[in-house]
């Protein structure tokens, strides 16, 4: 049976450029017949990779069948994965979030959860030399999947490791960082083709806190004004969007990746709240700037209370 390899739902660059990674060691290095997939639509910086580096658009599934062989990346969260993932065979978790809890396998599995600021990171490590063998291509993906996570080294998650990693395939593919994240980052800003619901859901992610169920939505991007002039538009889509997905809220935050700092929208007197008491932030508009803020995973969630 051959293995499916796959990230969360709303995959970005490292829920893309990870599983194509990993299915090439697995096929190629360990002889496992591995193939990547993916859980919707790759955001707009995905498919730049994708088309930069020459790689097929993994097929995108919504299920899975009863015992197939699967290895999770860039998450262990079951809510971002698909409903038969609990009658699945999880071969594998390769990730670098906090361990969510609620998955449960059917025999021990390999799982690598690593304090690094991308999965594609904790990969290279698990490779090593092997990683000699591997395509321009998938080298390819490693780097980008690392330069989108730590918006080229600013977000605060980034580690040295994770730099080092990255410059060394960079030097290796002749690959200027800062030219190469440039070209990233403006097709990451491009969200002209996609409607207010689809921006909420494309990268999100569902937390629960303190009894509140969140969407948690973050878009970076090197041009803010383009989505706060569609401000209106998307805090009128919010109540629908949290009403399909199961959610209480969505919580929008525009990260501007060159000024180092979010703008929360402020839709309504809850969310008025959460700035506040998660932020210290005194707002009195619809806006609320929080400077410093980029990282979801270690600035944005741990500090949510509600």
């Amino acid at each position: 049976m051959t293995t499916l390899v796959f990230g969360h739902k709303s995959p970005d660059t490292d829920s893309t450029g990870s599983p194509i990674v990993w299915a090439w060691y697995l096929t190629e290095v360990r002889g496992t017949p591995a193939k990547p997939v993916l859980l919707g639509e790759p955001n707009t910086e995905a498919a730049f990779m994708l088309r930069h580096w020459g790689l097929e658009k993994p097929e995108i599934i919504a299920d899975l069948a009863p015992g197939q062989s699967v290895v999770i990346v860039d998450t262990n969260n079951p809510a971002e994965l698909p409903d038969g993932i609990h009658e699945a065979k999880i071969e594998a978790i390769i990730d670098h979030h906090l361990l969510a809890g609620g998955l449960k396998t059917k025999a021990p599995i390999e799982m690598v959860l690593r304090p690094l600021a991308c999965t594609a990171t904790v990969m290279h490590d698990i490779i090593g030399a092997d990683l000699a063998r591997a395509p321009k291509a998938v080298k390819g993906a490693m780097l980008t999947c690392i330069l989108s996570d730590t918006l080229e080294f600013r977000s605060p998650t980034t580690t040295p490791h994770d730099r080092k990693v990255a410059e060394a395939l960079a030097a290796g593919l002749g690959v200027s960082i800062p030219a190469f994240a440039a070209e990233m980052f403006a097709a990451k800003s491009d969200v002209s083709a996609f409607s207010d619901a689809a921006l909420l859901r494309m990268d999100s992610k569902e937390y629960n806190v303190d009894g509140k169920e969140l969407r948690v939505s973050v878009l970076e991007t090197t041009a803010p004004k383009l989505l706060l002039d569609r401000k209106a538009a998307l805090m009128a889509a919010m109540p629908g969007v949290a009403a399909e997905d199961g959610a209480d809220q969505v919580l929008l935050f525009i990260v501007d990746i060159l000024k180092e700092e979010a703008t929360l929208l402020v839709p309504n007197d809850f969310v008025k709240r959460v700035a506040e008491a998660s932020f210290g932030a005194k707002v009195t508009g619809d806006t609320v700037v929080l400077p410093g803020i980029m990282s979801r995973k270690k600035q944005i969630i741990p500090a949510l209370k509600v």
